[in-house]
Formats: C-alpha cells, sequence, structure tokens
C-alpha cells in the first residue's frame, strides 16, 4: 500500500495549495472512534469529519442503504424525474426539526449552499434585501456565504468584493462581553439593527444556535428566545443555522431545543447524511412555498445515494438514542477537560454542550488569546495519535467534535493523550 510520505509528495504535484489538511497522514479505513491511516497507525477521531461523522464512519445501516441504492440508481436528477427517497427526506426533517406547524423542506449539496437558499427564500417571501449576522459567524466560503462569515483568513482574504447588504452585530460571548445577560445582549443587537439597518428592511436574522469555526461560541441564556421574539414582532425570517449543531450533537436532535427556540427556516447539512454530501433548508410552509417553481433546486441537490443515506443515518440516530450518547460524552469529557482547566491557567474557559465541547486558552491572568499555545497542544495530540481541530476568530480554540458511537475506551484513550498533551 502506497504510504502517507509517498502520497504527500503526489498531492504536492497533483492537488491545489489552497487546499490544506490538519495531518498529513492519509486515511486507509475509519469506524466507530478511530481512523488508521494508509501506514496503519490508529488515531482516535476527536473531529469526525467536522461534524459530519456523527453515525460513525461506514456505520452499518448507511453502508447497506448506499449499496443498495448505487444498485439500482445513481442519479436521475430530481427536477427531471422524481424519486421517493428525496421526498421521504423531506417529511423526516419536517418531522424532525423544532416547531409545530407546517413545513416544507428543499435539498441541495452543502451548508454554504444551505444558508445561500435560506437567504434566496427569505429575501422572496418579505421582499425586503438586508441579512443580519453575527462577530464570529461562519456560513460557508461561496461569495454571498463569505460575505456572511466574519473571519478573513483564511476564508475571506483577497476573495472580495462580496455580496452587499449584509450587516454584523455584536454576538453574546459571555468570556467576553463583560457579564452582559442573554437579554442584554439581545438588547444591544437589536438596538444596533433598527438604528442601523431598520427592521422594515431585514430579510433574515441569521445565527448559529452554538457557533462553530467561531470559537464554539455559546451565547448567554435568554439571548436566541429575545432575538427570536423581536424577529416575530418586526417580520424577520430567524434563519438558524444547525450545520454544525444539527442532528444529535449538542444532545437535542437540534440546538434550538435547549431554550425552546422554533426557527422560521433552519440550515442542515454535516451530520444529516453519514458522511455523503447532502444539506437541506427547511421551515415554515407559507415561506419555502413563497418561492416561484423552478426558483429553488441544483443538478445534484438531493441526490438519491445521499437521501438513501439520510434515511439509514437517521434511522440509525433514533435506534442508538444518539442524542443521549451525546449527553453522556458532555459528561465524561466535560469532567477531564474542567480537571484540565483547574491546573493550567492557560484555559480561560471550558464551553459547548452534548459532544460539542471547546477550551479557550489566553495568556495567563489575560484574556488575551495564545493561538501558539493552541496550536501547540493540537500538535501534540496529533503526534500522539489524537486527532483535534482548531478553530476561534483568533484560533485560539481547541474544539472536540467526537463521532457521537465513540466507545467508552476510546473517549478515555483520547482524553489520556489530550491531559498528556496539556503536561
Amino acid at each position: 500500500m502506497t504510504s502517507s510520505d509517498e502520497l504527500h509528495k503526489r498531492r504536492g504535484a497533483a492537488v491545489a495549495r489552497g487546499v490544506g489538511s490538519t495531518v498529513s497522514s492519509y486515511v486507509d479505513r475509519a469506524g466507530g472512534g478511530t481512523i488508521t491511516d494508509v501506514d496503519g497507525r490508529e488515531w482516535i477521531d476527536f473531529a469526525a469529519g467536522i461534524a459530519v461523522a456523527n453515525v460513525g464512519n461506514a456505520a452499518p445501516k448507511v453502508v447497506e442503504a448506499v449499496r443498495a441504492q448505487v444498485e439500482r440508481f445513481t442519479h436521475t436528477c430530481f427536477m427531471v424525474a422524481p424519486y421517493e427517497s428525496y421526498v421521504a427526506v423531506c417529511e423526516q426533517l419536517n418531522a424532525l426539526t423544532p416547531g409545530d406547524f407546517e413545513k416544507r423542506s428543499a435539498l441541495f449539496n452543502s451548508g454554504a449552499e444551505a444558508v445561500e437558499n435560506a437567504v434566496k427564500i427569505a429575501r422572496h417571501a418579505t421582499g425586503r434585501p438586508a441579512v443580519v449576522v453575527f462577530d464570529h459567524a461562519y456560513h460557508g466560503r461561496t461569495n454571498l456565504t463569505m460575505a456572511l462569515t466574519a473571519k478573513n483568513m483564511p476564508y475571506k482574504h483577497r476573495f472580495g468584493p462580496f455580496a452587499g447588504e449584509i450587516y454584523r452585530l455584536p454576538m453574546s460571548y459571555p468570556l467576553r462581553d463583560g457579564g452582559l445577560s442573554g437579554a442584554e445582549a439581545a438588547a444591544r443587537a437589536v438596538e444596533m439593527i433598527e438604528k442601523q439597518v431598520g427592521a422594515e428592511n431585514v430579510a433574515a436574522l441569521l445565527i448559529e444556535p452554538i457557533q462553530g469555526e467561531g470559537g464554539f461560541v455559546v451565547p448567554a441564556e435568554g439571548f436566541l428566545p429575545a432575538l427570536r421574539e423581536w424577529a416575530t414582532s418586526t417580520g424577520v425570517v430567524f434563519v438558524a443555522d444547525e450545520i454544525q449543531t444539527g442532528f444529535c450533537r449538542t444532545g437535542d436532535w437540534f440546538a434550538c431545543q435547549h431554550e425552546g427556540v422554533e426557527p422560521d427556516l433552519i440550515t442542515l447539512a454535516k451530520g444529516i447524511a453519514g458522511g455523503l454530501p447532502l444539506a437541506a433548508v427547511t421551515g415554515r410552509a407559507e415561506l419555502m412555498d413563497a418561492v416561484h417553481v423552478g426558483g429553488l433546486g441544483g443538478t445534484y441537490g438531493g441526490n438519491p445515494i445521499a437521501c438513501a443515506a439520510a434515511l439509514a443515518a437517521i434511522e440509525t440516530m433514533h435506534e442508538l438514542d444518539l442524542a443521549a450518547a451525546a449527553r453522556r460524552i458532555e459528561r465524561v469529557m466535560g469532567d477531564r477537560l474542567r480537571a484540565i482547566a483547574a491546573r493550567d491557567p492557560r484555559v480561560a474557559e471550558v464551553r459547548g454542550r452534548g459532544a460539542m465541547l471547546a477550551m479557550e486558552l489566553v495568556r495567563p491572568g489575560t484574556l488575551t488569546p495564545d493561538p501558539a499555545a493552541t496550536a501547540a497542544v493540537s500538535a501534540a495530540c496529533h503526534a500522539a495519535g489524537l486527532l483535534t481541530l482548531t478553530c476561534g476568530t483568533y484560533g485560539n480554540v481547541l474544539r472536540f467534535l467526537p463521532p457521537l458511537v465513540i466507545s467508552d475506551d476510546e473517549l478515555a484513550r483520547g482524553l489520556d493523550i489530550l491531559d498528556a498533551a496539556f503536561g
């Protein structure tokens, strides 16, 4: 078998330099909470393909469903010759997502594509142009979603000009916003919208219930409900970006459920289909159906193989109660992370929910971000066989996203490596 070193040399001559990777090892197989590279080295997986492999890699039901679908047909384009699995996925999403009202769904390929279509739907339904987003947000890498994303490097640097009518507000960031309550942080944001944009001009308020790439920032309790209430009162479409938080990741099926928030539209991807590319917008029927026929779609959106995988992944989530599994991971991992924080003054905060947890690193005694220490800890984890990710506007957050099917032993071994990496 070709070694990782050999593959890395081939990559340098074949793959565009702008495509990065966290580690230089190349995967041979993966399952449960581990990845094995082509050199036979096993890694504990605390990344899950960035919250994609919630049901694990090569989940049995997903493999079976994909194999059966490939044997029947691989593609017809739903807009040309439709098929049942697309309809079935939409039925499942309409039933699973928050809100006891009539819903519709449309399927796409990626999270960025879902966000773009949510903005299209909100603008079309309201006739308004403006979209409100938040500091530290990440919504994708297309032209519109780069405008929605907050962080310059590496996502936006020298890729402009970007789409217009995007307005950014301060996020509730309990560690860094001076102790504001959720209600106070929401009032601050609302005042800025009304003074600088005008509620009557706003089509959509777009927010991650827990921010992903921005640093796993968990807003203070009350922030999301207050924004939801304001959006309802002003006719603004409340869009929850649950691309990273969805499908049992935070201990609920969707992070909005923690505070009983019911979004008008919800964007979904990542964990939806067991590793196959699929995304969706689900929301109020009157909004989704406001768009003219032909206004939504795409050649590959809702590909039949991905739909088959999604139905199997959702069945697996139900059968294994992966929301409960995420809560178990939080209990085990949270205790260990807090123990590290108690002895290491570089850890300013341990935060997150379910199997979406993070540690923010700073210079001791300050809130000054320490991206160098964060990179060093992550590198030490990689050297010892634990796959971890970093994130945050300042590059100073270690984020942990283990597959929800990770075993107790795998989780413990990974946490031992992390503990040792802090010294």
